[in-house]
């Protein structure tokens, strides 16, 4: 089973389809601006759940981030999740810069 996944910047969100359908099996809802991107949602339809179609939307997206230079804030549990699982891709999260003062 093939899992395609495009960017839908209009949507913003990434999208996927199974095996050349037109039906949308999943999708990532994102806030981006010029230094970061936030993954706030990601849903995948339930007939379509357990078929790696979650996994492709988190890896094209992070992916695409490294690419553009991005930092990454995971708001999504999904997403904050899968890269907990996959620390090649930790380097992505922002990490706050604001410091408190004792």
């Amino acid at each position: 089973m093939s899992v395609e996944v495009s960017d839908v910047p209009e949507a913003r969100r990434y999208e996927a389809r199974v095996g050349g359908e037109s039906k949308v099996a999943g999708v990532a809802d994102y806030i981006r601006t010029a230094e970061l991107v936030a993954f706030v949602h990601t849903e995948v339809l339930p007939e379509y759940e357990g078929r790696g179609v979650g996994a492709a939307l988190v890896r094209t997206a992070l992916d695409e981030a490294r690419a553009a230079k991005l930092r990454v804030l995971a708001i999504c549990p999904f997403f904050a999740g899968w890269i907990a699982r996959h620390p090649e891709y930790k380097d992505l999260l922002y990490q706050s810069r604001s410091s408190v003062s004792d």
